[in-house]
């Protein structure tokens, strides 16, 4: 299968000042991303995300290795052509309006439709924006910025998708639309490069994930993979007054316990027995557990990434 993105050897160093040595922001990054390909590309804050994205559309130059988009090096502006990119934190003209700038897109992408209007609102009520379709921007919350943006990179039909924390700023019901959007889109057969602080969304929507620290890119795997490694081990969650044998006391009020598959259904009946309610039944190795073995072995967690219950 052809590559759409490929990065061979990326390296780039911010020059430093007599103040304060030059950083190594990425130290030798490579990896392809296959037509029609879901990469979830996650690692803690300062590890070389966005750093990497602003290389891929072309808003910053490596400082060694290559990188290249549809074939064509990201250096040249036809690499750009089918790109949706939307940043973490979406930069529009609050003068203009959500309609004004997803038909501007399409112009300016050259994309053509037989009816525009109808085709960028189709997008806007996709994103729960059909009502402030003709709002001006200045008046909108983070939330709604995102999701304007977000609708505007889909508009132009892009054949690839580069979204750089696109869950940012988003409430839980909004989060899971977009999630549903990104979905609908990969099994439409297009190719999704995302990074993301939401463990649980990379796992669901990722054929892939890359974990990137300090900016070295630690481990390329699958979802299925990660659950391969121990896939008769489980963790069982649930809510109550008492441990029951084996569990532990994760925080007040709630234990976990571990178990194989042929222990599950005893285990349930002893957390039953003390009255306990079950929250969860998870793999014993997940993207979070990966993630959290990984940079905690480093000494260097980020706790807005710890999941939340």
């Amino acid at each position: 299968m052809s590559s759409i993105i490929q990065v061979e050897d990326v390296r780039k160093t911010y020059p430093g000042s007599w103040r304060k040595p030059g950083k190594e922001a990425l130290k030798g990054i490579s990896l392809r991303v296959a037509a029609g390909e879901t990469f979830g590309f996650i690692g803690p804050n300062g590890a070389g995300k966005s750093t990497l994205i602003k290389i891929l559309i072309g808003s910053l130059k490596p400082s060694s290795g290559y990188a290249t988009i549809f074939g064509r090096d990201v250096g040249d502006y036809e690499a750009r052509r089918g790109l949706g990119f939307v940043p973490e934190n979406p930069s529009l003209q609050e003068f203009l309006t959500p309609y004004e700038i997803l038909l501007m897109g399409l112009r300016l992408h050259g994309v053509q439709v037989e009816n525009a209007e109808r085709h960028c609102m189709f997008w806007l009520e996709r994103f729960g924006l059909n009502a402030v379709a003709r709002s001006p921007l200045g008046k909108f919350s983070k939330g709604m910025m995102q999701r304007t943006a977000l609708a505007h990179a889909l508009a132009i039909k892009p054949r690839l998708l580069i979204l750089d924390e696109p869950l940012s700023g988003l409430d839980p019901v909004g989060r899971k639309d977009v999630v549903d959007i990104l979905d609908e889109y990969r099994q439409g057969g297009g190719a999704l490069f995302f990074s993301s602080h939401v463990l649980h969304d990379v796992e669901r929507i990722a054929d892939r994930f890359g974990l990137i620290h300090r900016g070295e890119l630690v481990t390329i795997r699958s979802p299925q993979e990660i659950v391969a490694d121990q896939a008769d081990r489980y963790v069982l969650r649930y809510r109550g007054t008492m441990a029951i044998p084996g569990a532990e006391e994760v925080r007040p009020g709630l234990y976990a316990a571990d178990a194989s598959s042929h222990e599950l259904s005893s285990i349930m009946q002893r957390i039953n027995a003390v009255g306990g309610v079950l929250q969860d039944v998870l793999p014993k190795v997940s993207l979070e557990t990966v993630f959290f073995r990984t940079i905690g072995a480093q000494g260097n967690f980020d706790a807005a990434l710890r999941p939340q219950d």
